[in-house]
């Protein structure tokens, strides 16, 4: 079974982490030598998570109890803790799926006198656009907070440079991990001096505690291996086991306790060692590949969107886009998750999201789209190390899945491969695209309405025309006086009676 996730990282990078637990280097040094890695050092700063420094920057904000800020309305529900932890509203502005992020008209209708700040959640890997977000933040003097948790595509991709902050993570499933750590570029360098002092004032996080995550991690990856997979999800599931819980509650980076208690420490030295070593390291070429193969796999979904069944895969078409998870919208999710399981693919809805909720005592839309979202998510097993073909493949599943589902009101359904001249298939795809329909739906409605027509035509059987045993016109039938046999066919007089 292809697992939902494999961890972006390699053995050769955990056993230098457990060589980093042993001997640590200095935490100061090794802080510096990644800020120096990014475009602008001066204003990048390192720290445990982004849960820690979105902590962090609000407490050097300092905005006034009570104020609200604009989120977009899919989020972690961490980040909602964080917010209202410093007295701040949290005001969800609905999404458009297509586009994974609130439309620039949701942004300027949920805009009051109150509201201090925009958290732009960019999702799925995909960047959401800027500029409208900006624009709208000059006119009503907000600042604007970039959570980029899901989108690192590279240190030549940095935050938008007009944003007030822009928050990368390297946790335990993000792309190009560390087992955790986060990268913040802060434009207000008076702010950024005052996070770096409370930072150290913070408790260190203990090596012990990172040695733990490193073994942790590696028997995940382990249990990522195909057969073993396949093996641990038939045991969970024949012992009446929580398979999704147990993987979700695996991959998280705080789990149980008190949050705060958590995050607000300085980074390990070998949290610090390990974040350094995966950014001087990480390997354009292969996400470049990557998102290619993402590109692919969306316009393959595409060719399935018509006026009456689509399939929408959102935030597919932001850029830059690294694909970091590749989810699509479906119906009935539950459906396609066991069809996928059944073929090899480990698809899943996730856990760790959640839909922003109106606050109360204000007059905020619930966000309806981002719930429908949430509601009908598949997350596709995707990530660089799974083949071309298999992606293909499982593209095709979730096709046939969703032609089943068309087609439910039939009494068979039948999956075929049909062979077909090449220029007849691009004219009919032509066709199909100009109709707004699917290949495959095009071609069964053309072969069944070619039946239907067929079988009509049986139906009305073959007329036979009357003739004379003997050749030649009947007696009594002029075939040169039209009226004459006007009036014969009009009375309906059989004409073998004028002989």
């Amino acid at each position: 079974m292809w697992p939902r996730k494999r961890l972006d990282i390699g053995w050769g990078d955990l056993l230098y982490g457990l060589w980093r637990v042993a001997f640590p280097p200095n935490s100061a040094r090794m802080a510096a030598r990644i800020e120096k890695l990014w475009p602008e050092p001066e204003r990048t700063f390192a720290c445990l998570s982004v849960r820690s420094g979105f902590d962090l920057l609000l407490g050097a904000l300092a905005l006034p109890r009570g104020s609200e800020v604009l989120v977009s309305a899919v989020t972690i529900p961490d980040m909602l803790r964080i917010l209202e932890r410093h007295g701040l509203i949290p005001v969800p502005v609905d999404l458009d799926p297509r586009q994974a992020a609130p439309r620039p008209e949701a942004w300027t209708n949920a805009v009051t006198p109150n509201v201090r700040a925009i958290l732009v959640a960019h999702l799925f890997g995909g960047r959401a656009a800027m500029e409208p977000i900006l624009d709208i933040a000059r006119r009503y003097r907000l600042l604007v907070f970039e959570d980029c948790a899901q989108a690192f595509a590279g240190i030549g991709c940095p935050g938008h440079p007009q944003a007030d902050a822009s928050l990368f993570s390297f946790g335990v499933i993000k792309s190009n991990t560390a087992l955790g750590g986060a990268v913040l570029q802060v434009r207000d360098r008076e702010i950024l001096a005052r996070m770096r002092a409370a930072q150290s004032a913070y408790p260190r996080q203990r090596r012990r505690r990172y040695f733990l995550r490193l073994v942790k991690c590696g028997l995940l990856k382990a249990l990522c291996c195909r057969p073993i997979c396949g093996l641990f999800v038939r045991i969970c599931r024949a012992l009446g086991g929580d398979y999704d819980r147990w993987v979700n509650r695996a991959a998280q980076g705080f789990p149980g306790g008190e949050l705060f208690d958590q995050i607000r420490r300085r980074p390990s030295a070998p949290l610090l060692a390990m974040l350094h070593r995966r950014l001087r390291r990480f390997d354009a070429r292969r996400w470049e590949r990557h998102s290619a193969q993402g590109r692919m796999l969306f316009h393959f979904f595409r060719e399935l969107e018509n006026r009456e069944w689509c399939v929408l895969c959102p935030g597919a078409e932001n850029a830059p886009h690294s694909y970091w998870v590749f989810p699509i919208l479906f119906d009935e999710p539950k459906r396609l998750t066991e069809d996928l399981a059944r073929h090899g693919f480990d698809a899943t809805q996730g856990q760790s999201l959640c839909v922003v909720p109106p606050p109360n005592g204000r007059r905020a839309p619930e966000a309806r789209s981002a719930r429908t979202m949430l509601d009908k998510i598949v997350f596709l097993p995707f990530y660089p190390e799974l083949p071309p073909c298999e992606a293909r493949r499982m593209a095709v599943i979730a096709r046939a899945c969703l032609d089943r589902m068309r087609f439910s009101d039939k009494n068979t359904f039948m999956e075929a491969i049909i062979h077909i001249d090449d220029r007849l298939f691009h004219r009919a795809q032509a066709f199909a695209q100009a109709s707004g329909q699917s290949v495959d739906a095009f071609i069964s409605q053309s072969i069944e309405k070619t039946l239907e027509n067929q079988s009509e035509e049986a139906k009305k059987g073959k007329y036979c025309f009357p003739r004379d045993r003997g050749g030649g016109v009947l007696p009594g039938v002029d075939l040169s006086n039209s009226a004459e046999l006007l009036d014969i066919m009009e009375e309906g007089l059989d004409v073998s009676k004028r002989r």
